[in-house]
C-alpha cells in the first residue's frame, strides 16, 4: 500500500530557537510554530483557531534558523510527521511532530536595510535562497533551472 507522509505550514515562531549540536557534529534545533485557522461556524460567526506545532529542524537548516529566527518570525515550514513514543513512570506517552526537509523565511531580516520586505532566506536539503538567488552548499553559486538567475518575478504566487 502506497503512503504519502509531506507537511506544508505557514505559521509565526513562538521561541527562539536553541541550536545544539549532537555527538555526530549534526546541527539540531526545535522551534515552536503556531498557525491560525479562520473558519465560520454554524450560526455564522467567524472563529478563529490556533494549532502549535513543535518542528525538528536539522543540518544547514537549524543552524539558518538559529541566526536568523526569533520568536514572532512568520515561517513556512515543509517536512513530514514523525510520531515519538516513550513511557515514563510505566505511563507511556506520545507525541506528533514535524521534521522540517525545507524552511522559508518570510519577511525581511533585522538589520537588513536595503533589502525591502521581500527578503528572504530559505534552507533545506543543501540549499540557501536569499533574496532570489539560490546558493546550493555543495557546487557554490546555481544560476537556477533557466541558466539564469532566479527572480521574484518567476514565482507563481
Amino acid at each position: 500500500m502506497a503512503s504519502y507522509n509531506r507537511v506544508i505550514l505557514l505559521g509565526n515562531v513562538t521561541r527562539d530557537p536553541e541550536l545544539r549540536y549532537i555527538a555526530s557534529g549534526s546541527a539540531v534545533t526545535e522551534i515552536g510554530l503556531a498557525v491560525n485557522d479562520r473558519r465560520k461556524t454554524a450560526s455564522g460567526e467567524w472563529v478563529e483557531e490556533t494549532t502549535f506545532v513543535d518542528v525538528t529542524l536539522w543540518g544547514r537548516t537549524a543552524e539558518i534558523a538559529g541566526e536568523y529566527v526569533t520568536k514572532g518570525s512568520p515561517l513556512l515550514i515543509e517536512g513530514r510527521l514523525k510520531l515519538d513514543t516513550w513511557e515514563k513512570d510505566g505511563k507511556k506517552n506520545s507525541k506528533l511532530r514535524v521534521v522540517c526537509d525545507r524552511m522559508q523565511l518570510l519577511g525581511s531580516r533585522s538589520g537588513d536595510a536595503g533589502r525591502g520586505p521581500k527578503s528572504r532566506v530559505s534552507a533545506g536539503r543543501g540549499a540557501a535562497q536569499a533574496g532570489g538567488d539560490e546558493f546550493d552548499q555543495s557546487s557554490g553559486y546555481d544560476d537556477g533551472p533557466s541558466g539564469g538567475p532566479v527572480a521574484d518575478d518567476d514565482i507563481p504566487f
